[in-house]
């Protein structure tokens, strides 16, 4: 299997820590050589604003489709909004493995949203690979693409 990415990033807000140390593991033991850095938060013990969190991680990714992000909070939905704010992020939110390999295949997601209240170590942890294994089809899907990142003021 060959990653088309070469970096992830990782962050979370209180409600997503415990199973970002539990993803944060299992990337480390399954991909070896893939660089994974962690932006935090660092503990699950007092309330974390998960807008900051998203800002933080989404300023690293740039168009070079090299790095990928995982955002973790207690739904996935706020991580999503805010990803989903900035600049050449296509932040996708998924519930289950079929969702993230399309969000690879048709959307180029670069940046995996995950409800940690709603989504079970075990699956998260596929969730992951199926994200990380996947790769954009382009085709048909590559203008849709350009549709959505064009400046939506013209």
């Amino acid at each position: 299997m060959s990653l088309k990415f070469n970096k992830v990033l990782i962050a979370c807000d209180h409600a997503g820590f415990d199973l970002k140390q539990i993803i944060v593991k299992n990337i480390s033991q399954h991909y070896f050589g893939l660089e994974v850095a962690d932006l935090g938060c660092y503990n699950g013990d007092q309330s974390q604003d998960y807008p900051d969190f998203a800002q933080k991680l989404c300023s690293q990714i740039d168009e070079s489709d090299k790095i990928a992000g995982i955002l973790i909070c207690g739904s996935g939905i706020g991580m999503s909004i805010a990803a989903n704010r900035f600049a050449h992020i296509r932040a996708a939110l998924c519930y289950d493995i079929s969702a993230a390999q399309l969000s690879r295949n048709h959307n180029n997601a670069n940046i995996l949203c995950l409800g940690a209240r709603f989504t079970d170590d075990n699956l998260a942890c596929q969730i992951v690979s199926k994200f990380l294994e996947e790769s954009f089809l382009k085709g048909r899907h590559l203008n849709r693409i350009r549709k959505i990142t064009q400046d939506v003021t013209n």
